[in-house]
């Protein structure tokens, strides 16, 4: 056990985490025959088989979960040790690996990157931009920015702002299709829909007072809202856009409002979602109060 390190023990956890070796292997670009040898030697050091290899992947063993145990126990007084000489020199450094869409991305996120940069220099950030939810154990997520009320008790969640959606068309599309002029008349358009979040695909409306919605099939589908924009640019049909990326694109005469008499633009909550275990963090916390000071003036331009 004396020549486990600290370095095998973030290793094993992400075997665990991801249940493949070749996984672990593309995640650290190395070849998986490295991360083979890694585990046999781990396990020649425990003295105990701590896998069992199938061709379905990897499960861990009871010694191999009881290693796990340890494995986090001790990565994360490693973690709260950084966090404790961050707090010490004033600077909160390291690497935060970033969840969020592309809508985020773009809109949010990216443009806020210099001016965190100027207030914690040390931090270095690693974005994963996917509309999809992304599992914060297995992909090692720091931070994830998500709309939507989180869904598991498990995570710490941070409201950091709201973002209201609207339905949008190309002009091209409504000269040729004419433009709807109540929610029932939807049915007979194309529909833009979204393949990755189901959520997105109920277009909530108010009629003469009356909350009512549409769950879309699509005419056409995409797993980016950043596609989904690009295709309503095109004129493919009408789609359901955040207001951040519509509005803007409306004042340049590019797109056109759609039922904005009808569409209901109840906010969606914007969360800053972090494990329990890590929330704590110096550069954890660092990102997320920068996030929460520079969403509220970028919120309020978009009302």
């Amino acid at each position: 056990m004396r020549d486990i390190r600290f370095e095998d023990m973030h290793l094993f956890a992400r075997v665990a985490d991801l249940g493949s070796l070749s996984a672990v292997a593309r995640e650290r670009d190395v070849p998986a025959s490295q991360v083979s040898r890694s585990l046999a030697r781990i396990e020649q050091s425990c003295g105990a088989r701590l896998v069992h290899r199938s061709t379905h992947g990897l499960t861990l063993t009871a010694e191999g979960q009881t290693f796990l145990d340890y494995c986090r126990r001790i990565t994360g007084t490693l973690d709260e040790l950084e966090g404790e000489f961050a707090q010490q020199s004033g600077q909160p450094s390291g690497g935060v690996r970033v969840a969020c869409s592309s809508v985020v991305a773009d809109y949010l996120l990216i443009p806020s990157f210099e001016s965190l940069h100027q207030k914690h220099p040390l931090l270095r950030i690693d974005l994963l931009v996917d509309d999809r939810m992304a599992d914060m154990a297995r992909d090692g997520i720091d931070i994830a920015i998500r709309t939507g009320p989180p869904l598991t008790d498990t995570v710490v969640a941070r409201p950091l702002g709201n973002l209201a959606r609207g339905l949008y068309a190309a002009p091209g599309y409504l000269q040729a299709h004419g433009a709807p002029r109540h929610p029932d008349d939807l049915r007979q358009h194309r529909l833009i829909a979204n393949s990755a979040v189901a959520f997105l695909n109920h277009w909530t409306f108010c009629v003469e007072g009356t909350p009512c919605d549409l769950t879309v099939e699509g005419h056409w589908r995409s797993d980016s809202t950043a596609t989904t924009a690009r295709m309503v640019l095109q004129g493919l049909g009408i789609g359901r856009l955040a207001t951040l990326v519509g509005d803007p694109l409306v004042r340049q005469g590019l797109l056109v409002p759609v039922l904005a008499e009808f569409t209901d633009l109840e906010p969606t909550p914007i969360h800053a979602i972090t494990l329990t275990r890590r929330h704590r963090l110096p550069k954890i916390q660092a990102c997320i109060d920068h996030w929460a000071q520079w969403f509220a003036p970028q919120e309020m331009a978009l009302r």
